[in-house]
This record gives C-alpha cells, structure tokens and sequence, in this order.
C-alpha cells in the first residue's frame, strides 16, 4: 500500500526500535521527510542510514518523552532544521509484567509518565505549532496518530496497568480530536494487537507464549508490517473525514 506523502514532515517517537521504526521505514518509503525520534541516539542512526540507502528522507532528534524541556527541544529542532510537523506518529511506550498487587509507584509511574503524560505532552506541543499555522494557512491537515494498544480496550492478563494507562491514551485522542478538530488537525488512535518485535520475541517460543497464541482467534502473532496499511490510511490526505476514530488492529482478538 502507497500514498503520497512527498515533502511531508512526519516526527516518530520511540523510533529507535520495534514498531516505531518500522512507522519511520514506511513514511520514508512514502515520501515523507521523516524525522526519528527517541534516546537512543545510535539505534537511530542506524536507521537512518538504512532509510536514505532505500531512497528516503531521515533526520534524527533526540527525545525523552518524560522531560518537558526535551520534548520542546525536539519540537524546535525538527521544525528549524526539516520544517513544520504535518504528521505525529506518537509513539513511545514502556510496560512491565506484574498482578495489580505486586504493582510498585515506581511501576505505575515509569508507565504513566511515559505512556500517558509523555504522549500527551508530545501532542500538545506538535499541536500548538499546527494550531499556529492552521491560523495562517487555509486547509490545514494535520494528523497525529496515538499508538495506543488492544489493552486498552480490554483487560489482558498481568498488565493492568498498562491497560490502564492505554485506555487513558484511547479517551486523550478523542479528546484531542474533538478540540483540534476544528484546527484542520485529525487525531486518531491505532490499537495493535500482539505483534513480534525485537523486545517480545523470544517469548512466542515458550510454554506460556504457545499458550498464549492458543487464545488467539488465529492462533498467530501479527507483524509490524501488517500495520503499515492502517497507518498510511491515517496519515495520508484522502482521510479528512476520519477523525477522533479508534482502530483495533489485532486480528480479531478484541471480538472473540
């Protein structure tokens, strides 16, 4: 699936791995001028270089998605040195593995602060500059995606507080897509179910892994790149009319 997204700005955080650096690899692919963000400065790099031999565009911030002046810094740098931001893929995400009881503030806070108050942050200052434009510049269209998860839809075994701090993102996109709408900005949330990364790969491979893929309604994992179409959907400029949606893509596991 392709679209045109030539001279297009796109930040990505969390670029440095797994499903945000696939999103990187498929904007690039597409023409947009992709900027990849995250902390880990070489992993990007790395990136970067495979994306400009295929043929793309890269430029490299750093970003910690927990620290206010980091999150302006990368907002600043990528608007002086690519150009304004027309697409947010707003990616970055961490969790950990515990029953409710066994939960530490440490824990909920290493989710929130970056799952919930991160992205949100993220948002609101790519927001404010598209707001800027929209105010100066007929026709604005803006997208952010919200890379929220299945788990926020509903309650998965040991990770609740990732399902919760999920669920928040899933309720900020349509509060932001109700707020910004009318800035020419379309906000909307991507759900993935479980898809093989680098971080959960070798789990498949284990007893509780093969039990796990039991309970699927086809019984196999996804990959990164069967999200590449739904992604493409809601960046691209033919999707004006979508707005403030909420999209599971799980292979059917959220209606089984």
């Amino acid at each position: 699936m392709r679209t045109n997204l030539k001279e297009k700005v796109a930040l990505v955080t969390g670029a440095s791995s797994g499903l945000g650096a696939r999103f990187a690899r498929v904007l690039a692919a597409n023409g947009a001028l992709t900027v990849l963000a995250a902390r880990r400065l070489e992993r990007l790099k790395d990136l970067r270089a495979e994306i400009e031999a295929a043929g793309g565009a890269a430029h490299i911030v750093a970003l910690d998605v927990t620290d206010q002046e980091s999150i302006q810094a990368a907002i600043e740098q990528t608007e002086r040195e690519v150009g304004p931001i027309d697409i947010l893929v707003n990616n970055s995400g961490v969790s950990t593995a515990q029953r409710l009881t066994e939960v530490t503030p440490v824990d909920y806070d290493f989710m929130f602060d970056t799952n919930v108050k991160g992205a949100f942050f993220v948002a609101q200052a790519v927001a404010r500059q598209m707001i800027a434009r929209s105010k100066q510049q007929q026709g604005l269209r803006g997208r952010i995606v919200n890379i929220a998860s299945i788990a926020g839809l509903r309650v998965l075994p040991d990770i609740g507080v990732y399902c919760m701090s999920k669920a928040a993102v899933i309720h900020m996109t349509r509060s932001q897509a109700v707020e910004w709408g009318r800035y020419g900005i379309n906000v909307n949330a991507i759900c993935p179910g479980y898809i093989r990364t680098e971080m959960n790969d070798a789990v498949w491979d284990t007893e509780r892994g093969a039990k796990l893929l039991d309970r699927l309604p086809r019984k196999r994992v996804g990959t990164a790149e069967e999200l590449d179409g739904v992604l493409l959907l809601l960046v691209a400029d033919e999707s004006q009319f979508i707005n403030g949606a909420i999209i599971a893509a799980d292979d059917g596991m959220s209606v089984a």
